[in-house]
């Protein structure tokens, strides 16, 4: 079996401090190649997770103001790119109730999130069917108790699905981050609840929209005009024309009326 001689340090600067080492020096050690593959590729998983938007990075999530402009921008412009509802990936109600607006993503495979908006704030809860959370029954419940009682329309509605939720997040308007649900013994593991696979969408950023558009409906999507609709620029048949030549302004006008995006 081949092997190395290689130290693994997955807290280099702690860990050499304590061996008396500078930090990032190797000591050295025989290690199977297979295992230090498999170490090196977990130890990068960490590092991207502690960079990337989910439950353990609540403080790099948008406001709750940028995050109600932004599920805005990419439910338009997934409703100009794909008119047909039921395909979508996003959508947004800004008529939901009163004084309520309710953005959703659904992927079509079991996955969701859904984000209520409304006069207390907003709070988010969100569906990796895939991670370990999904298989846990009690999440569901704790969520009831730790979430404010301010926002129990959230809780107790039927559409999110309550009952099927891997994380969860709430934010009140004098908040100044979001709050993250926790397991009963503490902590938060996106590696668990999936929360790095369906957030990272809330970056802000267009190429994240635009990349995963290209990808997901198979053509080529002018970034310009995903970059305008991000800005909320007032939408246009020109910018129309860009994403989606089939459609017209007046085709659109019903999904801009239920999202609250402005046009021409």
């Amino acid at each position: 079996m081949a092997a190395i001689r290689c130290w693994i340090d997955s807290d280099p600067e702690n860990n050499s401090r304590k061996a008396g080492r500078k930090p990032g020096l190797f000591a050295l050690e025989y290690l199977r190649i297979e295992d230090w593959l498999e170490t090196m590729s977990h130890l990068r998983l960490n590092d991207c997770v502690k960079r990337s938007l989910s439950t353990l990075t609540p403080e790099k999530l948008p406001s709750i103001d940028g995050l109600r402009r932004l599920t805005k921008s990419i439910a338009m412009l997934d409703a100009i790119i794909c008119p047909e509802w039921e395909y979508r990936y996003y959508s947004f109600n800004s008529k939901w109730g009163e004084n309520k607006e309710m953005a959703s993503m659904r992927n079509g495979s079991g996955d969701d999130w859904f984000i209520l908006f409304e006069r207390y704030g907003a709070a988010m809860k969100g569906f990796a069917h895939e991670f370990p959370v999904a298989k846990d029954s009690l999440f569901a419940a704790r969520i009831q108790k730790v979430v404010p009682p301010i926002f129990r329309s959230f809780l107790q509605e039927p559409a999110f699905k309550m009952g099927e939720v891997t994380f969860c997040l709430w934010r009140e308007n004098n908040d100044s981050v979001w709050h993250v649900v926790t397991s009963e013994i503490g902590g938060v593991s996106p590696e668990n609840d999936g929360s790095a696979e369906l957030l990272g969408i809330f970056d802000g950023v267009p190429t994240t929209y635009h990349s995963w558009a290209e990808d997901y409906y198979e053509r080529p999507i002018p970034l310009s005009a995903v970059e305008a609709v991000y800005k909320h620029e007032r939408l246009s048949e020109a910018t129309i024309a860009l994403l989606n030549p089939e459609i017209s302004l007046s085709e659109i006008i019903p999904d801009t009326l239920e999202i609250g995006y402005p046009t021409e």
